[in-house]
């Protein structure tokens, strides 16, 4: 492994990115962890958070801004201006959590119980951190608020804009039960951001994963209504019976098995995507005596890049007409509500190719590229857009004094894997905004050449 990760840099920009290192440190990324992990930020109720980022920014040197979406959901950026010669970057990550943080609304759902890891209250084991997104977001949010200061605070000689971004709205969630708006999620704060301005020639987004990832999945929801007859318990010898609940089990056995030959067919690049039935609802839970005229499924289907919303619609549709073929009587209709492309970014964007090299001095080795994802992110936002974006970030942590199961894995980071991450972030940025963009580009055409 290189001594610095620096291998390949020439000496002036070997000398600007150490100079950044030295200010990258253990205790400030904990300082800059559990400041992100004790302020609660689940989807939709992202301003205070929002509001700490760009405060602790701005103490660093960077021009920094709060841009709020309604009066509780806000974006964080922050800005270290170029001299206008070389492209501009943005280091992007989002900082709302998957779940919320109090039995109200996670109970039962995510367990009997809330863990201390899943609470918004940071708590220090050595060298890991655990609570609330403290790996997914929020450590990787630290990652890049620390890269950008330790960048500002070297006084690196910057081409181009280096922008830091944090989305509110990140997470694949509709809205909670609380609030008037209903698009609070899936890359709605990412979207704002851009249509507001703040935009880049390239991207690099911070999620988990310690490769360079270059494609995506995207994902197409539906809403699966299958019927019944609504009747009575004390009725159920003498009337008609067909229980909307019971055949809507069989349309999640069928569409479970279903979604593995989807995969199948689908795997490509470095996606492999999934679906799984996610939610039931149907009949009165006040009222056991009866069964409802109709049940509902939420189905999550992930699509690749190499197909669109209304191929993957059509393949569902297909699916559940082959189920109704070989079930007579059977009554299962569904409605696509929700789609999101599948991105990609070509290999040769300049990009790709200096982030691979950062991530190859890191280790001392060749890239090595993780395949069979299905994970989607914002990067499906700003690529669709047309910004040229890559992930980076760090693996699940793998060795602690409690169990990692799912939760854990979203809620416990290491230090140094982030200090490798920020380093990461640090060499990328360094390596793109101290260029023309003339070099740039012609290293592009190089690569297509």
């Amino acid at each position: 492994m290189s001594a610095d990760g620096l291998a390949g840099l020439d000496e002036r920009r070997r000398s600007w990115a150490l100079d950044a290192a030295r200010h990258i440190s253990a205790e400030r990324l904990r300082e800059l962890i559990t400041g992100l992990v004790d302020i609660p930020s689940p989807t939709g109720d992202e301003g205070p958070l929002a509001t700490h980022i760009a405060d602790t920014l701005r103490v660093t040197g960077c021009h920094a801004a709060v841009q709020p979406l309604d009066d509780r959901q806000a974006n964080a950026w922050a800005r270290l201006t170029g001299d206008g010669t070389g492209p501009d970057l943005m280091l992007y990550a989002p900082v709302d959590t998957l779940t919320v943080g109090e039995e109200s609304e996670d109970v039962p759902w995510i367990g009997p119980e809330l863990r201390e890891d899943m609470r918004p209250a940071a708590t220090v084991y050595d060298d890991l951190v655990t609570g609330l997104g403290a790996s997914n977001p929020k450590g990787h949010a630290a990652c890049v608020m620390m890269a950008v200061e330790a960048i500002s605070r070297a006084g690196v000689p910057l081409t181009g804009d280096l922008v830091a971004a944090f989305g509110a709205g990140g997470m694949p969630t509709n809205a909670r039960p609380v609030g008037t708006r209903h698009n609070t999620g899936q890359g709605v704060g990412c979207s704002f951001l851009l249509e507001q301005g703040v935009w880049t020639d390239y991207a690099v987004i911070a999620k988990p994963g310690w490769t360079v990832s270059w494609d995506e999945v995207g994902l197409v929801w539906f809403e699966v209504t299958v019927g019944g007859t609504h009747t009575y318990a004390g009725s159920r010898h003498r009337l008609p019976y067909d229980n909307a609940i019971a055949r809507a089990g069989e349309v999640a056995a069928y569409l479970e098995k279903w979604f593995e030959e989807y995969a199948e067919r689908h795997t490509s690049g470095t996606v492999a995507p999934q679906g799984i039935v996610s939610s039931i609802r149907g009949g009165w839970p006040r009222m056991a005596a009866v069964t409802p005229a109709v049940c509902t499924l939420m189905v999550d289907l992930r699509i690749s890049p190499d197909i669109t919303p209304m191929r993957a619609k059509r393949e569902f549709m297909d699916a559940l007409a082959a189920l109704r073929a070989a079930s007579p009587g059977l009554d299962v209709r569904a409605e696509m509500v929700l789609a999101i492309p599948g991105t990609r970014t070509p290999r040769g964007s300049w990009i790709h190719r200096s982030a691979t090299a950062a991530w190859e001095a890191l280790e001392g080795r060749a890239h090595e590229v993780i395949a069979g994802n299905s994970g989607a992110t914002d990067a499906n936002i700003l690529r669709g857009r047309g910004i040229p974006t890559v992930r980076i970030g760090m693996p699940k942590v793998a060795e602690a004094p409690f169990e990692i199961d799912f939760a854990r894995g979203m809620n416990t980071v290491s230090l140094p894997a982030m200090e490798r991450l920020t380093r990461h972030l640090i060499r990328t940025a360094v390596d793109t905004v101290t260029r023309t963009r003339a070099e740039v580009a012609e290293a592009e055409e190089g690569a297509v050449a």
